[in-house]
């Protein structure tokens, strides 16, 4: 036995040795294809997502595929920042679901910029204090989040690429105890999310919002009668043990984010394009604004209604359609509505998510 494991250990230390000059290798070469595209964007959602999706492909495990996905962001992530280190602004503070979609995303070779609100992480990007903004679009449970969607209306910046993050929501507390809970923090969605745990386990125990999970978490490390909801990293940085796991009464409880930059995102081969229309206020304006998606074959992923700021029972439509605007479906049904629509604007084509 000893001898079988020391050769076995042997196979793995010679198998480290070929992957740590493998990962060096490979950073050298993005290296040199950062020297070639001097002025071109470092980071490339269309490429980055091709490779993923053929690794996937081509794995025969016995890795899981989230698993081998995870480690080649890191890999990507690291040879990206040899290029040039990414800033990223996100709705903080530290230790929200918004930063875990940011890593998910970009992995840990990014500055994260955590900001006090969405209007702040838009604003970062827009001037320049950020290369790129993630921020939350929609939730499984609780539907659209409708700050996103009026900033999307006017901002000059695109949509380059989604994640989608699994919301886990945890029940921490100082004393880690069910029956010590007087009060529960957490950010008003969260606190949605969780409506009938909390009415089946903790009846009489006042509900109290807080700015964000992160937040939550503080004031609870401050009051023993205190419990907040949040996700698990907020344990460990604020000194608190878990009461319960995975109280979401949604199991598949999920939220979307997008990452918003400066510049479009080249077709990957497996592409959402997201827009934003108005319709003219007459009876089936709505249908015949769909007609041409429908004419031209091309799926409707999404439609999304929101109050227009131009008058009164005016609503804005976003839509979300598979394909790439350069697609010639896509672009045919988007040179049909141009001519329809009150207003148009493209919010952007990105690759579907990977992870």
């Amino acid at each position: 036995m000893h001898k079988d494991l020391a050769r076995l250990r042997a196979k793995i230390d010679a198998l480290d040795e070929r992957l740590l000059a493998a990962l060096n290798e490979r950073a050298r070469l993005a290296h040199e294809v950062g020297k070639l595209k001097q002025g071109v964007k470092v980071y490339r959602p269309e490429r980055e997502a091709q490779v993923l999706r053929r690794l996937l492909a081509h794995s025969a495990g016995p890795l899981g595929k989230e698993a081998l996905a995870r480690v080649y962001v890191e890999i990507i992530s690291a040879c990206r920042a040899l290029e040039q280190p990414l800033s990223v602004s996100y709705l903080g503070p530290a230790g929200t679901f918004s930063e875990m979609a940011v890593l998910k995303m970009f992995g840990a070779g990014v500055r994260a910029q955590a900001c006090a609100s969405i209007d702040e992480v838009f604003r970062q990007t827009e001037t320049g204090g950020a290369n790129y903004g993630v921020v939350p679009v929609e939730n499984s449970s609780e539907g659209a989040i409708g700050r996103t969607h009026d900033l999307l209306l006017s901002t000059p910046l695109k949509i380059c690429a989604e994640t989608v993050l699994r919301v886990r929501q945890n029940l921490m507390s100082k004393s880690g105890s069910l029956k010590k809970i007087a009060r529960v923090y957490s950010h008003p969605q969260s606190l949605a999310q969780c409506n009938l745990w909390l009415s089946r386990k903790l009846p009489e125990v006042e509900s109290i919002p807080a700015a964000s999970n992160s937040e939550a978490a503080r004031l609870a490390a401050k009051d023993a009668a205190a419990a907040a909801i949040a996700g698990d990293t907020a344990v460990a940085r604020h000194g608190l043990k878990l009461v319960a796991r995975n109280i979401e009464d949604d199991p598949n409880n999920t939220t979307r984010f997008l990452v918003l930059g400066d510049h479009d995102t080249a077709p990957s081969g497996k592409d959402l394009t997201s827009i934003v229309m108005s319709a003219p206020n007459r009876p089936g304006a709505v249908h015949a604004l769909l007609t041409p998606i429908a004419r031209h074959g091309v799926s409707m992923t999404r439609l999304e209604s929101r109050p227009a700021r131009t008058g009164r029972w005016e609503y804005m439509f976003y839509v979300d359609v598979q394909g790439h605007r350069q697609d010639p479906k896509v672009a045919k049904a988007l040179g049909e509505l141009e001519k329809l629509a009150p207003f148009l604007k493209v919010l952007g084509s990105y690759p579907v998510a990977v992870l």
